[in-house]
């Protein structure tokens, strides 16, 4: 069976609703991965913490086919690849700075050449990529693949429960990115003032910078709307459940119902 086999229309249309690319080359699906080994309680700390700590949505789990275990970010609004590169690698710095760096990938790479996966595919005879439920990635550390092909519908389960990151969410990160957003209005409106972004300084409290993004009248009305939705869907503190969660599943993981 190839992967062209593991298919259906909710499936296509959940990734294209999660992942479909923008135009002139840009990308909204990022993808942060960690190989040799795949190792879920190193992994599962970005997992929890862009909840926890940040206020992003849950991104998606998957297993590479291969050696890695993977983490898929959704963006609302698409970023050219440098840039979406950019905001992995913040990420990496902020998470996974002591792993070392032949461990981690970030793709899309910042020049566009390495772009993301397509999930599920067969990578050997007995091996395939797959999206998995959080519950399950730890019992992937050791060899992060599925043994037979995964199930359409339970993939696209698995997708359906994911939702894009803004462009709000985004800049409590990588301030550029709500830079990037404001400039189509100042250049717009070249009799007044220039579009301001939200200040770049550093915020360790996502609710107070999306707070002062709201209520900064410099900011792009369409920015502070998007920073009103975002306060109003922000989880509660710890609100992001155990990253690290244990697996009563015995080994053979490709019969695990949730793993697609």
């Amino acid at each position: 069976m190839s992967a062209a086999d593991i298919d259906s229309p909710r499936l296509r249309s959940e990734r294209e609703r999660l992942f479909g690319p923008g135009e002139d080359g840009q990308v909204r699906a990022l993808v942060l991965a960690l190989a040799r080994p795949a190792d879920w309680d190193v992994l599962g700390r970005v997992w929890k913490g862009v909840q926890d700590e940040l206020g992003w949505p849950a991104p998606g789990i998957a297993v590479s086919g291969t050696d890695a275990c993977q983490l898929w970010f959704s963006l609302a609004d698409p970023l050219p690849p440098a840039q979406a590169h950019a905001l992995l690698e913040c990420l990496r710095q902020r998470y996974l700075a002591e792993v070392p760096a032949h461990r981690v990938e970030l793709m899309p790479s910042a020049d566009g050449a390495r772009q993301v996966p397509r999930i599920p595919a067969a990578l050997g005879e007995e091996a395939w990529s797959a999206y998995v439920a959080p519950d399950l990635a730890p019992v992937f550390a050791e060899t992060p693949w599925l043994d037979i092909p995964p199930r359409a519908e339970g993939q696209a389960e698995l997708l359906s429960r994911l939702r894009p990151i803004s462009t709000a969410e985004c800049a409590m990160l990588l301030p550029e990115v709500a830079e990037r957003a404001a400039a189509p209005t100042a250049q717009g409106s070249a009799a007044s003032a220039p579009t301001v972004a939200a200040p770049a300084s550093a915020f360790t409290d996502p609710q107070a910078f999306l707070l002062q993004v709201m209520n900064d009248e410099r900011v792009d009305m369409a920015l502070r709307i998007e920073a009103a939705k975002a306060l109003l869907g922000a989880p509660a503190r710890g609100r992001a459940t155990s990253a690290s969660g244990t697996a009563t599943s015995t080994r053979k993981k490709s019969a695990a119902p949730e793993a697609g």
